[in-house]
């Protein structure tokens, strides 16, 4: 298994959730950052969609349209992944944990 890894994950000036949260300060819901960090995964260590699902994640500032973000990740429990992402500040934004599932 690969030690760690650091990912850049650009958050879309228009990506459709922002028109709804909220109009006078958009701001992107947590569901949809944590979609964002597991296709990333999926996606860097070449798995197929699906391959990982969501144990934990808590977020801890507010992110917005055009955000670029830090995404460190480094194995966690049962083959899993404990995910940091971090703002251009380097100040944390979120945590999370995603683990190897069974696609429904």
């Amino acid at each position: 298994m690969t030690e760690s890894l650091t990912l850049t994950l650009a958050i879309p000036a228009d990506h459709p959730a922002f028109p709804g949260h909220f109009p006078a300060r958009p701001i992107l819901p947590g569901a949809a950052l944590l979609d964002l960090v597991v296709l990333a995964l999926e996606d860097a260590l070449t798995l197929e969609p699906g391959a990982l699902q969501l144990v934990s994640g808590k977020f801890l500032a507010a992110v917005g349209p055009g955000a670029t973000l830090r995404l460190y990740a480094s194995p966690g429990r049962a083959g899993g992944w404990r995910c940091t992402l971090s703002d251009a500040a380097g100040s944390t934004v979120a945590q999370c944990e995603v683990r190897f599932g069974t696609k429904a």
